[in-house]
């Protein structure tokens, strides 16, 4: 039934639960996976709080990129050890379900498999929630796992 699944994650217990479930799914529909980690810009960030430092910048940047790195190791070992294809994506944007939609348009995903962090009130209102955008924005399929 599935063929392609993508699989946003952010590194958190949470999503690393997600990243367990989409890659079993992917294993009993024969299907191959895509790890994605979306990068906020914080380019824009410094830029907004007016304190532009170039050395503090490409800092920030290695670091993010680095944790990126450490993220969709966890989603490419765990594919693996399932024997499901993987491949990993590293985006950056400061509307991450935007790169998530983006990515699997691009790559052809018939799934999205992601955690929601259950975020109520005013946590949801002011935090906002990438999974509900991705929800409110996409056709493709969405399994959100808690």
């Amino acid at each position: 039934m599935f063929k392609h699944i993508l699989i946003p994650t952010d590194g958190s217990e949470l999503s690393q639960k997600a990243v367990r479930a989409g890659v079993e799914l992917a294993k009993i529909h024969g299907a191959s996976v895509t790890g994605i980690h979306v990068i906020p810009d914080y380019h824009l960030m410094i830029a907004y709080e007016g304190a532009f430092d170039p050395v503090t910048e490409e800092r920030i940047e290695q670091e993010a990129k680095a944790r990126a790195e450490t993220y969709l190791e966890f989603v490419k070992k765990t594919a693996g050890e399932a024997g499901v294809p993987c491949a990993s994506v590293c985006e950056t944007s400061d509307h991450p379900y935007d790169a998530i939609l983006k990515t699997a348009q691009e790559k052809r995903c018939d799934l999205i498999v992601m955690t929601s962090h259950g975020r109520k009130g005013l946590a949801a209102v002011l935090l906002g929630s990438e999974t509900r955008k991705v929800l409110t924005h996409t056709t493709i399929p969405v399994l959100v796992v808690r």
